[in-house]
């Protein structure tokens, strides 16, 4: 993987990371285009660079993370669901993160969900009618959604994740900023898992892959602090539907590519 490579591959994950539009199938696409898909090092460093990803929410919502032993809490039970059906269902996931179909289907279900979701869910912009304060059971039932994107790789941990909290009568900036914050811990676990698979396997990083993770991270990093503020004011003015198109265009691409007989691997 070239340094360049690294770069397209951090901002791909910067913007695509929390928002509802399935990180995953860019990251196929990407690297299946850059001829780097097959590589193993790919796979970990798609994995790896989240810690960027990570950094950006801690960095924008610090002052949650210090409000109250409460928020842990609440998010300690979000991650519950995910904890219980990954030790359960480990050989299914990972069947599942192979098959390419499935991420592009899951893409077009997902994209068809969010162009309906705004009209479903209108009355939760309405001052009185709507949620911003999180309870116990609240946060479980949202990290239930979290699991939907476990098994069908495709469906976006965010995609999910907001529409569990609409779901719950959360307007949709409440619904989106519990969707970053739960990720925090998420991603953590998957990356930290990620680095003790590769280590265990290949002991050291070559100086090229120690570089390309640095850059990567840094460019993550910077971007997703972006997209993370992009994301909040065009979600509360505008909703999600335009990014249930994005997503079938997305699930679309996928399909065609493998039709041509264009190798894809997932990562």
């Amino acid at each position: 993987m070239s340094i360049l490579q690294a770069v397209i591959l951090a901002i791909i994950e910067g913007l695509t990371e929390f928002i509802p539009v399935s990180s995953t199938g860019h990251m196929i696409i990407a690297s299946s285009v850059m001829g780097i898909a097959q590589e193993d090092f790919t796979k970990f460093f798609t994995v790896a660079i989240q810690l960027g990803a990570i950094l950006s929410v801690v960095v924008l919502y610090w002052k949650r993370f210090f409000q109250s032993i409460d928020f842990y809490f609440k998010l300690f039970i979000a991650l519950i669901p995910a904890i219980v059906f990954g030790l359960l269902f480990n050989d299914f996931i990972d069947a599942m993160l192979g098959n390419v179909i499935v991420v592009a289907i899951s893409l077009l279900v997902g994209g068809v969900i969010l162009l309906f979701i705004d009209q479903w869910f209108a009355k939760n912009e309405v001052e009185g009618q709507s949620r911003t304060d999180i309870t116990y059971p609240m946060a479980f039932k949202i990290g239930a959604f979290q699991v939907i994107a476990m098994l069908f790789p495709g469906t976006s941990r965010s995609a999910a994740t907001i529409v569990g909290g609409l779901m719950q009568r959360l307007n949709r900036r409440t619904a989106a900023e519990f969707s970053f914050l739960l990720a925090a811990p998420t991603m953590f676990a998957a990356t930290a898992k990620e680095l003790y698979d590769f280590y265990k396997e290949q002991h050291a990083f070559t100086a090229d892959q120690t570089q390309a993770l640095i850059v990567g991270n840094v460019v993550a990093f910077v971007v997703a602090m972006l997209a993370i503020r992009f994301f909040i004011q065009f979600l509360s003015k505008n909703g999600l539907k335009i990014f249930g198109w994005y997503r079938i265009v997305i699930g679309l691409v996928i399909l065609i590519l493998y039709w041509m007989g264009i190798e894809l691997s997932m990562l």
